[in-house]
Order: structure tokens, then sequence, then C-alpha cells
């Protein structure tokens, strides 16, 4: 992957305690080998140890693991913008911290953005086709995207999924939002950036609770939905063309 040097795994994280430790072993394994990477652990308000357990990681690996804290939880889409935000890295890899989504999916959709020119808008989505998530879940979650998908027309199966690859600066000229991160390949086509689709692995969570409600997802995001067909329909894309003097 010559084209992409340097990269953010930005990691929005809530009462994440056990999860910490093992899924920053598994990121370091998996990025090893294939570019330079830091990877940003954004605390959201947590009432446990994981701001702790962070930094314990980021002395053991003070040039790669890094932590940001929110003193009150504001949600997991600021908590992205607050990462990104702050990331050094020129493309943003997202993940998320309950372990469910696997690291070793990252040079897949690494290889995938490859592709695309260091100039180009573009959104590399995670597919998680078997969920390991209850039946419950997968069914509001099938609702949501189903609904979703009609009215945004984003091209993306699966917009819930955490494991997604952009370029910093795609992000930085997106308008912000709360429940943003769910409308990313949305915002982004809006842009008249690509969408390109990958097939990740899903695993059952091993410690922990689900922290960010599911509800959400269909009725507040129906408003969303509706905010993010506003943008779509007032969107502009001219093209550009620079006259010389001499012509």
């Amino acid at each position: 992957m010559p084209k992409i040097k340097s990269i953010s795994v930005v990691i929005p994280a809530k009462n994440e305690a056990d999860n910490i430790k093992p899924l920053v072993k598994e990121v370091m394994v998996s990025l090893d080998q294939v570019c330079d990477f830091e990877i940003i652990y954004i605390d959201d308000g947590s009432s446990d140890h994981t701001a702790q357990k962070v930094i314990q990681l980021s002395r053991e690996y003070p040039t790669k693991v890094r932590l940001l804290q929110h003193s009150e939880s504001v949600g997991q889409s600021t908590a992205i913008h607050t990462g990104v935000s702050h990331a050094k890295g020129k493309v943003i890899v997202t993940l998320d911290a309950d372990g469910q989504n696997n690291p070793k999916d990252i040079p897949k959709l690494l290889n995938a953005a490859a592709n695309f020119d260091a100039d180009k808008d573009y959104c590399i989505a995670g597919y998680r086709k078997s969920r390991k998530d209850t039946a419950w879940k997968r069914f509001q979650s099938k609702v949501a995207n189903k609904v979703r998908s009609k009215l945004l027309k984003d091209a993306t199966p699966d917009t819930g999924c955490g494991l997604k690859v952009f370029p910093r600066a795609t992000f930085m000229q997106l308008p912000y939002f709360d429940h943003m991160h769910r409308y990313l390949p949305a915002l982004i086509k809006r842009l008249g950036g690509s969408i390109e689709v990958v097939e990740v692995s899903h695993r059952d969570r091993e410690h922990g609770i689900s922290k960010y409600g599911m509800w959400g997802r269909l009725f507040a995001g129906l408003v969303d939905m509706l905010g993010v067909m506003w943008l779509q329909h007032r969107a502009k894309k001219p093209y550009v063309r620079e006259s010389s003097l001499h012509e």
C-alpha cells in the first residue's frame, strides 16, 4: 500500500476499560508491517478506568497511543469528531471500542483505499454480513438500514459498522451534527466522493455492555435523515476551470 503512508486509528470509548488493552494489542499486530500509525482513544466521559488503561498503554507505546478526554459524555459522533480533529494521519480508520470489530480487517480496507488518489474524497465502509448481535438488535439495525438506504441512497448496506476508512481532509469538510457518524457515506457522497463497501467480520462482545442506545437509530435517526436529505438536496458541485490571461 505505497499510497497510504500514515493513518490515525480513532476509537471513541465510554466505559470500555476491560476492552482497551486487547484491542490495542490487536491493532498493533495488524498494522505493524503495514504503515506508520497512531491510535487515538477518545474517552467520552467514562466512569470506569478507561482513561487509566489508555494512559498505561501510552506509557508503553509513547509514539503510538494517545488519549483525548471529554469531561462528560457527549456521544459517539462528537467523540469521533474530536479524534479526527486532533489526528496526525492523513487517512483515518474508525473502530468501535467494544472489540466486536476485528482489527485484522483494517488492512483489507486500507487496500481498497490505496486505489484512490490522495486528493480524492472517499469512504471505505465495513459491512458486517454475519453479525454476532442479538436477534432484536439485528432487527432494529435491519429496519434502520433499510429506511436509511431507501431515503439517502448512500450505497451502504451497513452504515452502523464502526470500521470505516476515509481521508481526514474529507471528514473536515463535512457538516458536524450529533449522530453524524451514522451518515458518513451519505455525507461523503454528497461531496462527490466515492463509496466502497468491504465485507468484514464481526465478533461477540467479551466485556461490558453497549453504551450507546439503539432506539435513537430509528426515532431520533428519522430527524437526522431528514436533515441529511435536505443537505443532499441543497448540495452543488460545480466544475471549476481556471482561465489563463493568455487564452
